[in-house]
């Protein structure tokens, strides 16, 4: 795993992660996985697709973990 993603969920992380924080991590690891830092104009476009797409499901799933008992968030609020 890449060691620079940091854990987004409390109680690691002490408030709630924000948007640019899931986003951060989703791109490092679209990086890590695709192995280019800055991918070349011919792959800008499914690099940015899938850092989306990683970012959604980051969001979702970090929406819906239940953590120590808190209840589950509603990121829509």
């Amino acid at each position: 795993m890449c060691r620079s993603i940091k854990t987004l969920r409390p109680p690691v992380l002490p408030g709630e992660a924000t948007d640019e924080d899931i986003r951060a991590a989703a791109l490092q690891y679209v990086r890590k996985v695709s192995g280019f830092r800055a991918p070349a104009a011919h792959n800008r476009e499914a690099f940015e697709r899938a850092v989306e797409a990683v970012t959604q499901v980051t969001a979702e799933l970090l929406g819906s973990l239940e953590v120590r008992g808190r209840p589950v968030r509603d990121r829509s609020v």
